[in-house]
């Protein structure tokens, strides 16, 4: 499994297609995480503003018809994460068919994440 972090309302804005964030059209692919203390840094990182519930998509990799690459962080990892951590970067949209699951980010009263629950 690799890890998405999404918020409900992308998520949830086109069911119907193959989902595409924005950093598909900027960067070239979507940014993942290879296990849920990697995810839990990113959105400690990056997410910590974003408009909650706050989920993240499990998603089979080998269901995925984009291509999948493992690549180093560029220019550094979130704090908290090994220099030699590789993130799977899909260069193509999600297809809904490769999530195998939703889970949603706990968080702490003081505003950072603390763990993935069951979504829903």
């Amino acid at each position: 499994m690799i890890y998405h972090v999404v918020t409900s309302a992308a998520w949830s804005a086109r069911p119907e297609e193959p989902y595409a964030p924005a950093s598909l059209a900027e960067d070239g692919f979507v940014h993942c995480s290879p296990d849920e203390a990697t995810t839990l840094a990113v959105v400690n990182a990056f997410y910590r503003d974003a408009p909650r519930p706050l989920l993240v998509l499990l998603l089979d990799e080998s269901r995925l018809t984009a291509r999948t690459e493992w690549e180093a962080a560029a220019p550094t990892p979130p704090p908290g994460v090994a220099g030699d951590t590789l993130f799977p970067h899909v260069f193509g949209p999600i297809d809904r068919s490769a999530v195998d699951g939703i889970l949603e980010v706990a968080w702490h009263g003081d505003g950072h994440a603390t763990g993935l629950t069951a979504s829903g």
